[in-house]
């Protein structure tokens, strides 16, 4: 499965709306308890291939379906949220079943083709049904830039993955709600969304659960939104094992990174940056503050940072210009970041990096998730709770100063060796930078500086790999007591794709 979907979109005015046809729900039971007993039955796949009008779409014909106002696309849920529901068809095949939680009872909501409108462009005709499709995911609406507006504020559609924004975002990276075998020796599972149910709202909050499935586990996702200048969901995931499960990921973040500074000759492009994400950050159980600059390298990385019981996660983009990317129509600076903090402890474990090789912009290739130490064991039941952020806001580094940005280059009069640059955002009394690098490599020539006009603190140094082809950087600024000074700047070097530094 392609990790990057389509998210098809657009504003809409306010408009009235009414409910889709509706038939009650086969059963009363929550989603909770129907995960807990999908457990002990083998799995099933989908294997209804689709009919028309929703079979073998091209891309420009699957962007030719669209929901109907009042029937599939703006409807209304409470008195500031709406809802669309999304077709079947071209990268989505799999049907989701979709209901409401309303006085009378669980009401699951009726797929027709009826509910949406087909581009004549591409569809001669459209039949009254369709076997074996439905709904394929949803749009959650809510006035979040302005009042007499519904904006996209979540999306849930595609595998197990849904995605946000606050004030002022457009959509970048995604959420699921679990990754299996994710940087791994194996192929990847991709669990999907079986069942979704919408609570009612409840002012400006919405509860809305998920249940998923996939060969090795079921689970039940329970998520309740708060959009605004920041979007937060609180999230509680349970899952169920059917086979024993090692490389689990939990609050998984999925993001992309081309190019940026730190190795802007990965790609010919007029851009200087081309990402959705550009750092990691990590507060882990220790109190430290963890910054890693994403890398685009020549082949799959995945780094561990082992912890117990972290107080925060996420990727960010730092970068906040127009200026910065030079792109009018991607708008990376108004993508949002997004971090995961636990609302409970979560042992020990480590904060996963996984960092893919890509030639263009249209590939997810950035996964970052917590993976608890011990396995997952079938039979049993495993419960995850913790607050996820969707923000413009830089990382919270505490009373540390956050770093600026992150570059390198190589030394031209220098074989060998690449100059990395890092700015901090204060002004220091006499850093001392400590830096270390893996075993058959070598740091050379460091300094810590002001920058002009007190714009902060410069730490430059040359690195050398020798014979290596990949090796660890750490870099952090200590104060003349020892007292940390700056994040811990935290580097994998990896040989360019062309064999040099």
């Amino acid at each position: 499965m392609n990790r990057r979907h389509l998210l098809l979109g657009s504003t809409a005015l306010l408009a009235a709306a009414s409910l889709p046809a509706t038939a009650p729900a086969q059963s009363d039971l929550s989603l909770l308890d129907l995960a807990r007993a999908a457990q002990r039955r083998p799995y099933r796949p989908n294997t209804t291939p689709l009919a028309p009008p929703f079979a073998d779409l091209s891309y420009d014909a699957f962007r030719g379906i669209r929901p109907l106002p009042g029937k599939a696309s703006l409807i209304p849920h409470g008195a500031r949220f709406a809802f669309d529901l999304l077709p079947p068809g071209l990268y989505f095949p799999d049907p989701i079943k979709v209901d409401q939680m309303t006085e009378d009872g669980i009401q699951e909501i009726a797929f027709s083709p009826g509910l949406f409108s087909f581009d004549e462009r591409y569809f001669d005709e459209v039949p009254d049904t369709s076997p074996g499709a439905g709904f394929t995911g949803f749009r959650l609406r809510y006035p979040v830039n302005a009042p007499d507006r519904l904006d996209e504020v979540l999306v849930m559609q595609g595998a197990s993955y849904f995605r946000a924004i606050g004030e002022a975002m457009v959509y970048g990276l995604s959420a699921r709600t679990v990754a299996i075998g994710t940087g791994g020796g194996g192929p990847e599972e991709f669990p999907r969304f079986t069942h979704v149910r919408l609570h009612p709202a409840e002012g400006d909050t919405v509860r809305v659960e998920g249940m998923i499935d996939s060969p090795s586990l079921t689970g039940h996702l329970d998520l309740t939104l708060r959009p605004g200048a920041e979007t937060e969901i609180d999230i509680v995931t349970t899952f169920f094992p059917r086979a024993r499960i090692t490389e689990i990921g939990v609050a998984p973040l999925t993001s992309m990174y081309l190019k940026g500074p730190m190795l802007a000759a990965v790609s010919d492009d007029f851009r200087p940056r081309v990402h959705d994400s550009d750092v990691l950050v990590i507060e882990n159980g220790a109190g430290e503050v963890l910054w890693r600059p994403i890398a685009n390298s020549n082949a799959v990385e995945t780094s561990a940072f082992g912890d117990i019981s972290p107080k925060r996660f996420g990727l960010y983009q730092t970068a906040r210009t127009y200026e910065d990317f030079q792109d009018t129509e991607a708008r990376y600076h108004d993508r949002p970041s997004a971090f995961v903090e636990p609302q409970e402890p979560w042992g020990p474990g480590a904060v996963m990096l996984v960092e893919l090789p890509t030639n263009d912009e249209f590939l997810d290739n950035i996964v970052a998730f917590w993976r608890p130490e011990a396995a997952l064991e079938p039979g049993q039941e495993y419960r995850f709770a913790y607050r996820l952020t969707w923000t413009r806001e830089p990382p919270d580094v505490g009373a540390l100063p956050r770093i600026l940005q992150s570059r390198s280059g190589q030394e031209h009069d220098r074989p060998g060796h690449r100059r990395y640059v890092i700015d901090v955002a204060r002004v220091l009394d006499d850093p001392m930078p400590v830096i270390s690098s893996s075993e058959g490599s070598g740091v050379l020539g460091a300094s810590a500086f002001a920058l002009p006009d007190g714009h902060g603190t410069r730490i430059t140094f040359l690195f050398a790999p020798h014979e290596l082809n990949a090796a660890e950087i750490r870099m952090s600024l200590r104060g003349a007591d020892g007292t940390p000074q700056s994040p811990v700047w935290l580097h994998r070097w990896t040989r360019k794709r062309d064999g040099d530094v």
